[in-house]
């Protein structure tokens, strides 16, 4: 136990990262005016129990020495116990006392020893990265504030390429190895789970040592424009890893109703390497990673002066990795169609329009509300709507029983309802409301031309999501209707009106040709 003369008290407190830092805290809230002497604070460092029996033994010993008890002194609820100001001689007196009765029963009783805590084992993986700056790493520079900015963005890039690859490495030690050895799943499970991940770890160290070969004796990095440059092409094999992704979160969902999967999964989530993320988190960082090329390689341009000999390079490359970047966008989107197209399960024959199989991605997909309340999973396909009800197969894979007849976006008419409109009677009557008379977050869609299309009402989720909807809507059936007008001229064009071929070979100038054709 200490004892200390000031109005302050000295208190723990864990900080964010684990560590513990002493913060002087002055439990009082604010300093006395009044009272300059200084107040004497006792730092518990046993149950208050204890202070109290210690305290009231020592006034017994010292005001009665008779064997009859004295009241034990209140005891204070706070963590520091405090002890009224008296004057300079007697506080101190006071002090001394309580200094030696401490001492007397410590030697007399003496506590029990504070049991042992075992060492936790430090992992080699840390359950936080260090963000750390090119700052950090390097005593002294003379450079401009644009160029410790560019040494900055380089810096990210070269660590972000260091990281990916401790976790792609990560992935495939502690996630893809074990399932295999102890037979959680298939290799052929696996290799649909995983995909491609492992051929991507080379890949990023070849990035990762050209840019380290690039450092200079003051670590900083000069030209970065040819060696993006001739790098890039290279991520073309994200296409095949990207367009894998769609079947393997499937699989991978499916597989987590299995009772070992489940187990082994959320013992890695909860061990310190994964960092709280679990293996799907892990397997979309390349596919993250991808994208952000381009936001670092134009932080990187803005940061270059005109003179720098990257000003003519950084272009090239930017505009490489944006194409690149755009075709997995597009090979994927085509992949997901694909695969949700294959999930669809017809009731009748009618259901299967040809805009369905002729779409190759999709806007957007999610769940919605109809207007009896029940939820439904709807696709806005490149060419048509389907509303659908998700379900299982015999093998427990998804699927989606589509629900009442598929509209195509060139004839869908879209109506926004605005929030707060009446229910009244209409096809809202207890299902949006909620037991309100308003209704929120709905619109409509109809279609024109087709009997067997009834308007479908539907409510999403939120205000947010009922506008991505709209949105995605809006632009289908512009492009849809463009789409089909395109497509009815190329028609006319191919196969013009037999009765004006011969129009076509007049010559404008020539009014006695003209006159012989009419007569003929």
């Amino acid at each position: 136990m200490e004892v200390e003369e000031t109005g302050k008290t000295k208190t723990s407190c864990p900080a964010v990262f684990g560590e513990t830092y002493s913060i002087p805290c002055d439990h009082a809230g604010k300093k006395r005016k009044q009272d300059p002497e200084p107040v004497v604070r006792i730092i518990e460092d046993e149950e208050e129990d204890d202070e109290g029996e210690m305290m009231s033994d020592h006034m017994r010993d010292s005001e009665e020495p008779s064997n009859k008890r004295v009241k034990p002194v209140v005891k204070s609820n706070s963590v520091t116990g405090v002890i009224t100001p008296v004057k300079t001689p007697a506080l101190k007196r006071i002090g001394q006392s309580i200094s030696r009765s401490i001492s007397f029963r410590t030697e007399a009783r003496p506590l029990p020893p504070a049991p042992l805590r075992a060492r936790a084992k430090a992992s080699s993986y840390p359950r936080r990265r260090n963000s750390q700056c090119w700052s950090d790493t390097v005593e002294s520079h003379d450079l401009t504030a644009k160029e410790i900015k560019r040494q900055e963005v380089i810096y990210e890039l070269t660590q972000g390429e260091r990281q990916l690859i401790e976790d792609l490495s990560l992935v495939k030690k502690v996630y893809y190895e074990p399932m295999l050895t102890l037979d959680i799943m298939t290799e052929s499970e696996l290799g649909q789970i995983f995909g491609t991940l492992d051929s991507l770890i080379p890949l990023h160290k070849d990035l990762l040592s050209r840019l380290e070969r690039l450092k200079g004796s003051e670590k900083t990095i000069g030209q970065v424009g040819p060696t993006l440059m001739n790098w890039f092409p290279c991520l073309e094999a994200y296409v095949t890893y990207c367009c894998n992704q769609v079947g393997a979160k499937a699989l991978l969902d499916l597989k987590k109703h299995e009772k070992r999967v489940e187990h082994f999964l959320r013992l890695c989530q909860e061990s310190s390497f994964s960092r709280k993320l679990d293996l799907w988190n892990f397997l979309d960082l390349p596919r993250s990673r991808l994208v952000k090329y381009p936001l670092l390689l134009k932080e990187i341009q803005k940061c270059t002066p005109p003179e720098h000999p990257d000003e003519d390079t950084l272009p090239d490359a930017l505009e490489l990795v944006q194409s690149i970047v755009a075709e997995v966008n597009k090979k994927t989107g085509e992949a997901e169609c694909q695969f949700y197209r294959r999930g669809l399960a017809y009731l009748e024959e009618s259901q299967r329009l040809q805009e369905i199989q002729l779409s190759r991605f999709l806007y957007c997909h999610g769940e919605l509300k109809n207007n009896k309340g029940q939820r439904l999973h709807v696709f806005l396909f490149e060419l048509a709507l389907v509303l659908t009800r998700p379900g299982e197969d015999r093998e427990g894979g998804q699927v989606f029983h589509v629900y009442r007849q598929p509209l195509p976006n060139a004839l869908i008419n879209l109506e926004e309802i605005p929030d707060g409109e009446a229910a009244g009677g209409g096809p809202f009557r207890g299902a949006f409301t909620g037991g309100n008379d308003k209704v929120k977050n709905c619109f409509r869609v109809s279609s024109r031309g087709r009997s067997k299309a009834h308007p479908y009402s539907l409510q999403a989720n939120d205000s947010f999501s009922k506008q991505q909807w709209i949105t995605c809507l809006r632009q289908a059936i512009v492009r849809s209707r463009d789409r089909t007008a395109q497509a009815s001229q190329s028609q006319l064009s191919l196969h013009p009106d037999p009765a004006l071929y011969h129009i076509a070979d007049l010559s404008l100038s020539s009014d006695t040709e003209m006159a012989d054709h009419t007569c003929c």
